[in-house]
């Protein structure tokens, strides 16, 4: 996933949720606000810690996997957008 696409889907698993951004940023223990300028792409730094609390709280957690391919797909992945389309 890429960095600009974070805000977004946290957007769509809290409302996947049926979780408000008042609900969601009270279980974080964040504002709303940033809550919301995070899921519009307007919060140009986050931590980490934060990033986890809210991701954590949706059910989900961060995972990390390696850049290969200069950036490429690789060819699961390419197989995995051709069945989503």
């Amino acid at each position: 996933m890429k960095l600009h696409e974070i805000g977004p889907k946290i957007k769509d698993l809290r409302r996947d949720k049926g979780l408000t951004q008042k609900t969601l940023s009270k279980l974080s223990g964040i504002s709303r606000v940033t809550l919301g300028k995070l899921e519009n792409g307007g919060v140009i730094s986050i931590s980490i810690k934060t990033l986890d609390i809210i991701i954590k709280t949706l059910g989900y957690e961060l995972e990390f996997k390696s850049k290969q391919g200069f950036g490429l797909p690789t060819l699961d992945e390419l197989h995995e957008r051709r069945e989503n389309r």
